[in-house]
């Protein structure tokens, strides 16, 4: 009796506290749905272990990183970019481990990129995929796809993009005139 209350006892607290990590085989295969096609087979894809740590799942040939979806989270989100934005994209992940919230990130960020400390590509895009999970065939379903294309420093004035989509799925410039200033791409959904 106490050895069927141990496992009783050991799978709920997997239940609620752990958290099941997708095969790595699917965590590849989804993580690079965001990437253009020609680029997916050799692109290098992070993802997660059974303990939950970010780790390459796939060391890639070409010059894009794809992150593979975090269960953790709700909703399915892969994305991709150029490597050229590692750096930044780690130290925010660093920084959000450390229980930094979005704008205290943002704010360490922009002072480490303004240093020197940080490395911030001159300009680098990033696909974001996001959509829903079907639970019983673990596919993504209702999938949008939206293009970031990070331009430092730049502004409205200097770039010519209003600050708000001007029509739908227009270009517009988020973030202008920090480190973090970047054109947002967002196609209309289908319907």
């Amino acid at each position: 009796m106490k050895f069927w209350i141990l496992i009783v006892s050991l799978a709920l607290a997997t239940i609620c506290f752990g958290q099941k990590y997708p095969s790595k085989d699917w965590q590849i295969k989804t993580a690079v749905l965001a990437a253009p096609e020609i680029e997916r087979e050799q692109a290098t894809v992070l993802g997660y272990d059974e303990s939950g740590a970010l780790v390459v799942l796939k060391e890639g040939s070409n010059d894009l990183i794809c992150l593979a979806d975090d269960p953790a989270r709700k909703g399915f989100s892969v994305a991709c970019y150029h490597e050229s934005l590692e750096p930044f994209m780690e130290r925010g992940r660093a920084l959000k481990k450390e229980g930094k919230k979005a704008p205290e990130i943002f704010a360490i960020r922009e002072e480490e990129v303004k240093s020197g400390k940080l490395p911030m590509p001159e300009r680098a895009l990033l696909y974001v995929l996001n959509g829903s999970l079907n639970e019983e065939t673990m596919e993504p379903e209702e999938t949008h796809l939206r293009y970031v294309f990070y331009i430092p420093y730049a502004t409205a004035g200097s770039t010519g993009l209003p600050l708000a989509p001007a029509s739908p799925g227009g270009p517009w410039i988020m973030n202008p005139g920090t480190h973090r200033a970047h054109i947002m791409i967002t196609p209309p959904k289908k319907p």
